[in-house]
């Protein structure tokens, strides 16, 4: 599979470090020029996005960040593949992703969205249903709750069609994808989490993302981020019931894990 590597210009270092990875696992990555927050004019930015949202105003980094991974959408479509990677410059990867990413093949047909990565804390569970072999080594299951993180994943070309499809975002990236607590095209992109993970972010073994500042000021505690948390608490109770009604149907909280 082609795999996009999302890299902002003056974070050469990160270049390195995925390129070292990739080079020691065997893979070829393309990089796709990343939007940068701190130098885009802001009407660039925020013509994309509606003013507020299911989880309030979107800080002008996860606007940048989503719109470098609506980049790597729009290469992928012109590629005329089946099913690309997408991965962020700060994530670590398992030396099982050589074999795993080299090919679709253990993908089964109507699969438009694969989750390869762990985020959050290493005893993250996420509710999932369907659960499968993928491959030798693997196993994957549909999504039923949220695990944000937008860092590994693969899209097929129906998905990245889906998702360019839509002119206005009122979500993060890595909500919309992966989110059935606030994203209309969850359903509809059906994602699925491979499990183990075979990527990590850096945040959660030892470095912080770049676009942490720019969600400082909106993260600062009063009315507003009060209001914003009370709100997101009660897009969660909205799927409870539902979340209820597939763990009696045989769904499973599976911890993701991360592969060696």
């Amino acid at each position: 599979m082609h795999i996009y590597l999302i890299n902002l210009e003056r974070r050469k270092d990160r270049l390195q470090a995925m390129e070292d990875q990739a080079h020691a696992l065997g893979l070829v990555q393309e990089r796709v020029a990343a939007v940068d927050a701190g130098t885009v004019e802001r009407v660039v930015l925020d013509r994309w996005f509606a003013a507020g949202g299911p989880l309030g105003e979107i800080p002008a980094g996860d606007k940048a960040c989503f719109l470098s991974h609506r980049t790597a959408w729009e290469k992928f479509i012109t590629s005329g593949q089946n099913h690309a990677v997408f991965l962020e410059d700060d994530v670590r990867l398992s030396g099982a992703a050589a074999a795993l990413l080299a090919s679709d093949g253990w993908i089964p047909v109507g699969t438009e969205v694969v989750k390869l990565e762990h985020y959050g804390p290493p005893g993250q569970r996420v509710l999932l249903t369907d659960i499968h072999a993928a491959g030798e080594d693997f196993k994957m299951g549909r999504m039923l709750s949220r695990h944000t993180g937008a860092a590994a994943y693969i899209l097929s070309r129906k998905a990245a069609e889906l998702l360019l499809a839509e002119q206005r975002f009122a979500l993060p990236v890595d909500h919309l994808l992966f989110n059935p607590n606030n994203s209309g095209l969850f359903a509809r992109l059906a994602p699925w989490q491979l499990l183990p993970a075979i990527a990590r972010q850096t945040e959660f073994v030892g470095e912080k993302s770049d676009i942490e500042k720019t969600r400082a000021g909106l993260r600062a505690f009063g009315w507003t981020y009060a209001r914003r948390e009370l709100v997101r608490f009660g897009h969660d109770l909205k799927l409870v019931p539902r979340q209820i009604a597939a763990l009696l149907s045989g769904a499973k909280f599976v911890p993701v894990g991360t592969a060696d």
